[in-house]
């Protein structure tokens, strides 16, 4: 239970303590390590195989992009040494008083179609459930369906059927299409772990990347109440 793992935490958690919950769920997550340290950032990248993708690691900082705190498709020792560097200094920079623990490094997952699964507490009816389309579409097309929380696999796949870019599941245009019970499966998942875990207050796995044969999650922020 998430009592028991963070009895004592509240607000937001960092990405690898994000996913590290979900992982224990039985929902997929691309692995994620955190690097207090250059050498540590290093080690890990080579344990994991290039590219990999390092992430400043802070409770403090929500939108890790506009602190300069992401760099992609690291190819070798080299450049994941630069980058450590650039994250962690830019982040102290516009984030001076932040406390960072390092940089989280991943591996640099295949190109997939972004969707986003998100929950955050209604006033009224308590934990409700969003998906659509992820990364930037989502603010840009703001393309989601809605459920109040439990969701079965009825209402998880009416949610996904019921957004406007559902032809870009089904492989609109040439795209290769999705694999739909891989992400009814994932809405259903997190529906369960928000209604066991009380405490949880936002949820945001965005994106979520969706492939023909399953979906796996590669970035993840989780608001926990106090």
């Amino acid at each position: 239970m998430l009592e028991n793992r963070i009895s004592k935490q509240s607000g937001l958690l960092t990405e690898v303590e994000s996913k590290e919950l979900l992982k224990r769920w039985g929902i997929p997550v691309i692995e994620t390590k955190l690097a207090g340290n250059k050498k540590e950032a290093v080690s890990i990248s080579k344990k994991m195989g290039f590219p990999v993708v390092l992430k400043i690691s802070s409770s403090d900082i929500v939108h890790k992009s506009d602190a300069g705190g992401v760099k992609l498709a690291l190819s070798n020792a080299a450049q994941v040494d630069r980058a450590y560097t650039e994250i962690t200094s830019s982040a102290r920079k516009k984030y001076p008083q932040a406390q960072v623990q390092g940089v989280s490094v991943q591996k640099m997952a295949p190109e997939g179609i972004e969707v986003i699964v998100g929950m955050s507490k209604d006033s009224q009816f308590g934990p409700v459930l969003m998906f659509g389309l992820g990364g930037i579409l989502v603010e840009v097309l703001k393309d989601v369906s809605f459920r109040v929380v439990p969701v079965t696999e009825s209402d998880a796949a009416e949610m996904i059927k019921e957004i406007k870019g559902y032809p870009v599941l089904q492989g609109y245009r040439g795209k290769k299409l999705v694999s739909i019970p891989a992400l009814e499966k994932i809405i259903v998942e997190i529906s369960q772990f928000v209604e066991q875990n009380s405490r949880i207050k936002e949820l945001d796995l965005n994106p979520v990347f969706a492939y023909e044969d399953g979906a796996v999650v590669v970035d993840a922020r989780i608001v926990v109440e106090g």
